[in-house]
């Protein structure tokens, strides 16, 4: 395993100087093989290091931005048929892969720590749409970006952070319950938000976007979660496939809209790469804080911080997309996405090592709780 990484982390050095003398030779066109080459192979050789496994994924996302910029055309259509009609069956399929994951006891566990919960629901739904409001109206980005920047602040968390807080060390249980929580509320809170910080940008269609967001996360959740109660441990290829089909969604979703987004991107999107660091490191800083002041457990802190600060960046693709606005609002997800799982994995590797326990405290079983790897 080290010398794949050795080989494969030196082939990717070697195409990124590639890309480097291309770029100052003045060919930019011919830049995209190595720089896809360079994510590509840098992508395998952090998988064969154990320190940086994590990062692969995110790494991946990468590559396909950087193959959907370069060779736009392949994403948006295949002879007549346009590939963002691929949006939202692929996001019911992530969904569907939560409901999977998921039981009535993720549920349940709201009367046990309802005060973890409340919190983080106040935190989740406060802190990220003002933020997003703030932020774009700071950076003044034109009206569907800035609604872009609003929506993903107005989205509930997404699974990536369940994963990021059993790497933490952070309260597992917690972060399963308020994502499933959070997930369930999201027809009412994210229309209702919307309505409130982003209507002066768009007009927004309450209704319209509550029927969309049932038909996208609750109807695939509440299959998938009378899949596992009737076949639970019947059906294992499906444990293993369904994170690995949803890493794969994810990253086709993210490349389609990069692709219908292409130009608006060139102009502002190194802007909207500052926008989307800001609001996810403010969403770590203030979940956390706040949650200090409330004399909260380290462990507790941890787990707000991670879920208000990642959002469910494919959610917010597939609104945009039923909004009829994927190029435009369904940009900002689109960044958030890739970024907040570097952002995650980076915070969650650092508090690991770091113990939160104190006394009296202990560690959630992560034995008995089932999670997928997505964003």
């Amino acid at each position: 395993m080290k010398l794949t990484f050795k080989i494969s982390i030196i082939a990717s050095l070697l195409c990124l100087v590639v890309f480097a003398v291309v770029l100052a030779m003045g060919y930019k066109e011919e830049t995209g093989i190595p720089l896809i080459l360079f994510f590509l192979l840098l992508a395998i050789g952090v998988r064969a290091h154990q320190k940086f496994k994590s990062f692969s994924f995110t790494i991946l996302i990468f590559a396909a931005v950087t193959v959907s910029m370069y060779y736009p055309d392949y994403f948006k259509n295949i002879g007549n048929f346009q590939l963002k009609s691929l949006i939202v069956p692929l996001l019911q399929l992530i969904m569907f892969g939560m409901g999977t994951a998921m039981s009535l006891k993720d549920f349940s566990r709201v009367v046990k720590m309802p005060k973890g919960v409340f919190v983080g629901l106040i935190c989740q739904f406060s802190i990220m749409p003002i933020l997003g409001f703030s932020i774009a109206s700071i950076f003044g980005f034109s009206a569907e970006i800035a609604a872009g920047v609003v929506l993903i602040g107005c989205s509930p968390s997404g699974l990536a952070s369940n994963v990021m807080a059993y790497l933490a060390k952070a309260n597992l249980a917690l972060s399963v319950t308020l994502t499933a929580v959070s997930t369930l509320l999201a027809p009412l809170m994210t229309p209702l938000l919307m309505k409130v910080f982003a209507d002066q940008f768009v007009p927004i269609d309450f209704w319209s976007m509550m029927l969309s967001i049932i038909k996208i996360v609750i109807l695939p959740i509440i299959v998938g979660l009378i899949f596992n109660r009737l076949f639970h441990g019947k059906a294992v290829w499906l444990d293993k496939t369904m994170p690995i089909l949803s890493m794969a969604g994810i990253a086709i979703i993210i490349a389609i809209i990069t692709a219908a987004g292409r130009d608006s991107l060139l102009s502002i999107g190194i802007f909207l790469t500052m926008a989307a660091i800001l609001h996810n490191l403010a969403g770590y800083l203030l979940g956390y804080w706040g949650c200090r002041i409330l004399k909260m457990n380290e462990q507790d802190c941890r787990t707000i911080a991670l879920e208000v600060g990642m959002q469910n960046g494919g959610l917010a693709s597939g609104i945009a997309l039923e909004m009829g606005k994927v190029s435009t609002v369904g940009l900002a997800p689109a960044i958030f996405g890739p970024w907040m799982n570097i952002s995650g994995s980076s915070l969650a590797t650092w508090w690991r090592d770091k113990n939160p326990i104190t006394e009296g405290e202990t560690l959630p079983d992560p034995d008995k709780i089932d999670v997928v790897e997505s964003s």
